[in-house]
Formats: C-alpha cells, structure tokens, sequence
C-alpha cells in the first residue's frame, strides 16, 4: 500500500528510530515496532491485508476527548496491552478519505492510507 503522512512531523516517527524513540520516552523496542507496522502497511496490497491481521488489532474511531475522528481508524503499536495506536484514514484512488463507509466493503480497494498520528490512546 501507498503510506502518505499528515504532516513532517508524523512522517519522522515513522520513518526514522531516533524520532521514533524519541516519542515513546526512549522506549526503543517501541520504536522498532512502530517501524515494523509501518513496514507491514508498505507491504500489504490492499488494507484488507491489515484487517486479517489479527495482531494489528484494526479498529474504527468515533470520537475521543472531543474529536470527531469517524471515518478513522487505528492499530495497535505493539499489542493492547500498550496504550500507543497509529491512526490512519483509509484514502481512495485519488488520495482523498472514503469517509464514514462500511470499512468491510471497501476494504479490498483500499491501496492508500494516511497515518494521521501515532498517539497515546489514553491520553
């Protein structure tokens, strides 16, 4: 799949291990798994590929702390048990949202997500 990132910022965590380490106060095994995620999204056809997954732990967003986040969905960084997620948009062929659909029917489309953040679920 084609990753895009929202802004500079959200790019460098996923791209680079000391920015990545960085975010997680140091914690670099962290940070390696934040890398390996990123490496599976790359590497997946479809999102679809993610969902079967049942490790990732994919999961839709409603709202959190005030935000609207419909149409959002997240994985886990390592496992549930850490509070971290990686927030993505899953995008269409022209690289805008799919918006609040039946991510199941679509799915199979998908070929282009935005990772939106990486953040602490419970802050």
């Amino acid at each position: 799949m084609e990753v895009n990132y929202e802004n500079d910022k959200v790019e460098g965590y996923c791209t680079g291990k000391a920015k990545a380490k960085k975010l997680f106060g140091g914690d670099e095994g962290l940070a390696i798994k934040l890398l390996s995620r990123i490496n599976a999204l790359r590497e997946a056809l479809t999102l679809k590929d993610i969902i079967e997954q049942k490790q990732f732990r994919f999961h839709n967003l409603r709202k959190i702390g005030g935000r609207d986040l419909r149409g959002s969905y997240a994985i886990d960084v390592k496992t549930r048990k850490e509070p971290w997620r990686i927030v993505l948009v899953p995008l269409d062929d022209n690289e805008n949202p799919t918006g609040d659909q039946e991510i199941h029917n679509i799915a199979m489309k998908v070929r282009i997500i935005k990772i939106m953040e990486v953040s602490n679920h419970y802050e």
